[in-house]
């Protein structure tokens, strides 16, 4: 059978599956949201340890934290969300929204996070009345199908058409780009180059952008609490998430006692010979060494030929520069931390987007400062999607407890990042919307005095 015949077949299934929830009521597909939900922090633990089995990437208490944590996050967001009917009016507008299902979105996975982001694509989809097919990465294909296939059995129980769910068993680059061909939308999550594939793909796409988060810290900051929260990131699953923060930009009148902080919850600072070190195993031909990422410290540090302490949290290299003569200064999916010292508050903006344009562009960074006016400004001046104030990154951009940010997998880096948002991808983007507009009962017309003001007079026009 053609690749292209193969999927043809996946996607007339889903067409048929969902064709079956098509007129579901809200309540029914909140209720099917909620049990994949249910059923993913049931089977956490399972899932994180076939996960790391077979990836050998971060660890196994991450990964369980992270699917119950996102599974009540999200559920929490869609208990309040709307995707079926009518679920926007505005009366003095006299405009309605009323949801409908996309069709079959096709769901990439990327081999950092396949658990999670077959679930969570999952009971997004499904809320908005429509059937998923995932193409998993190769390195990640045993629990890309393992999970996606507990929760086809889990909908056979339900009873609903288990192939609102499937799953490519043998995953190929000629297969996804096929699957990305014949569905509705794809949501890619994952690398640059799958992301790039599903735009070009002819089919509308939500992708993702890379992560390469720098987290500012100035001399008004707390500078052990902002060292524990960064830290805290870098042992989350090993720095396997896109929010992490890769770098740290200190102001250098504490920049001292910042790594000091930094030490205190087991970071280590290289030295120049260790830092080549570092580099020569970190990156060949050019690319990150699957062997260490996400990995711990030790085991990084001990094939890079130099040794840590057997509690080292993570390795600090300091860095003046960015690009790619700069490996550093890009995004390392692993417990090391680059730091870059800076005088004034323009130069740490300037700074941060500089490291951005070359990678991580309009993802995410971070702020510790207790300077409100320089927030603000940092916000305003950085080509960024998200801005975490005082925040442990990784913990907090793709939505937790202590901030409103909606829970999510996927993050949207806008224009920047070559995304069409700058969003976290959640439900509202797997539906389609239709306008209803009516008439507005004793409607004025302003005057041009009123919409074009002093133009009006302005002697240059």
């Amino acid at each position: 059978m053609s690749e292209q015949a193969m999927i043809a077949g996946m996607v007339e299934k889903a067409r048929k599956a969902q064709k079956t929830i098509e007129n579901a009521t809200q309540e029914q597909v909140r209720e099917l949201a909620a049990a994949i939900g249910w059923y993913a922090i049931q089977n956490a633990v399972r899932w994180a340890e076939v996960n790391f089995e077979e990836t050998k990437m971060g660890n196994i208490p991450s990964k369980i934290a992270r699917t119950q944590a996102r599974a009540r996050g999200l559920m929490r967001d869609l208990n309040r969300t709307k995707t079926v009917g009518v679920i926007e009016v505005d009366e003095e507008k006299q405009l309605m929204k009323i949801a409908k299902p996309v069709g079959v979105i096709g769901g990439l996975v990327p081999t950092t996070v396949p658990a999670g982001v077959v679930f969570i694509k999952s009971m997004n989809a499904l809320m908005g009345r429509n059937a998923i097919i995932f193409a998993p990465h190769p390195r990640a294909k045993k629990t890309t199908n393992m999970v996606a296939n507990d929760l086809r059995e889990l909908l056979g129980r339900l009873g609903y058409d288990k192939d609102l769910i499937q799953c490519i068993e043998t995953p190929s680059m000629n297969l996804t780009r096929e699957l990305m061909a014949q569905v509705d939308l794809v949501i890619a999550t994952g690398g640059a180059g799958m992301v790039k594939a599903a735009y070009s793909s002819g089919t509308p796409a939500y992708g993702v952008g890379a992560g390469n988060v720098v987290a500012v810290i100035d001399e008004t900051a707390d500078l052990a609490d902002a060292a524990k929260k960064i830290v805290i990131s870098q042992q989350n699953d090993l720095a396997i998430g896109c929010s992490t923060e890769n770098a740290i930009a200190v102001q250098k009148d504490v920049y001292d006692a910042c790594l000091d902080a930094f030490k205190a919850e087991g970071a280590y600072v290289c030295n120049a010979e260790e830092k080549k070190k570092l580099q020569n195993t970190l990156w060949v031909d050019g690319h990150l060494n699957p062997e260490v990422i996400c990995t711990p410290a030790k085991n990084i540090a001990e094939k890079s030929g130099f040794t840590v302490p057997d509690d080292c949290t993570c390795i600090i290299v300091e860095e003046t520069g960015y690009g790619p003569e700069y490996p550093f200064s890009g995004e390392k999916l692993s417990v090391v931390v680059t730091a870059y010292k800076w005088d004034t508050f323009e130069d740490a903006i300037n700074l941060v987007n500089g490291i951005q344009a070359y990678s991580g562009a309009g993802h995410s960074c971070g702020i510790h400062s207790f300077n409100e006016e320089r927030i603000m400004e940092y916000a305003m001046r950085t080509k960024t999607a998200r801005v975490g104030v005082r925040f442990a990154q990784n913990m907090a951009n793709a939505g937790n407890w202590n901030n409103g940010m909606p829970f999510t997998i996927t993050l949207g880096c806008g224009t920047w990042g070559g995304n069409i948002t700058c969003e976290n991808i959640t439900a509202k983007h797997y539906i389609n919307t239709t306008w209803v507009a009516r008439e507005i009962p004793n409607f004025t017309v302003p005057t041009d005095e009123e919409l074009f003001g002093k133009a009006m007079t302005d002697k240059r026009i």
